[in-house]
């Protein structure tokens, strides 16, 4: 791609649990050029799988979304983040428990820090969730892209355990409320 085609793409960056269950939905959006698993909000810099998962480098597993806002807005990648995770629930997202898996939208600017914050406030006032979104809302402040071997995870072994049960069926909740916005993910 040339510079002028890149200046036409924006940049998102969440995390929602394990970056292999995220990365799976957010591939499946028309609109999304790339999906980077990745750890951000942390201490360490270029942290392993394993120091993230010891829990002690202030990494939440993350991905970094590059879109094209003509195509799919951040508006709509952030009710695709809050529909496809549990935002109530704090440093964990089913069996995957720590700050890790922590839920937090990092935002790359003035306008998605506003567009997070109203969004969140909204689901909060309508009562949307039994308890309160404890979902952070923070600047970017680094993005360290993960191991090869986390990329296209789901894709590569739908069939494996985790994947199976955990992965699928986000995306399928991702087809029942969002289907007017996938489109076909090849390995």
């Amino acid at each position: 791609m040339n510079g002028k085609m890149n200046q036409e793409f924006e940049t998102a960056t969440f995390a929602n649990g394990c970056f292999w269950c995220s990365e799976a939905v957010f591939q499946r959006l028309r609109g999304v050029i790339k999906v980077q698993s990745g750890y951000s909000g942390g201490h360490v810099p270029n942290p392993t799988y394993e120091q993230v998962c010891n829990g002690d480098t202030g990494h939440a597993e993350s991905l970094q979304i590059t879109f094209d806002p003509k195509l799919i807005s951040y508006q709509k990648l952030l009710e695709v983040f809050w529909t496809t995770h549990d935002p109530t629930s704090l440093n964990r997202q089913g069996n995957d428990i720590g700050t890790q898996y922590r839920s937090v939208i990092f935002y790359h600017d003035e306008n998605q820090k506003r567009l997070a914050a109203e969004s969140k406030e909204k689901l909060n006032e309508g009562g949307i969730y039994d308890r309160p979104i404890v979902t952070a809302i923070k600047p970017l402040t680094n993005f360290y892209p993960a191991e090869d071997m986390h990329d296209n995870y789901y894709n590569l072994h739908p069939l494996q355990p985790y994947c199976f049960y955990v992965v699928k069926p986000k995306i399928e909740k991702l087809k029942k409320y969002f289907k007017e916005e996938i489109r076909e993910v090849s390995k």
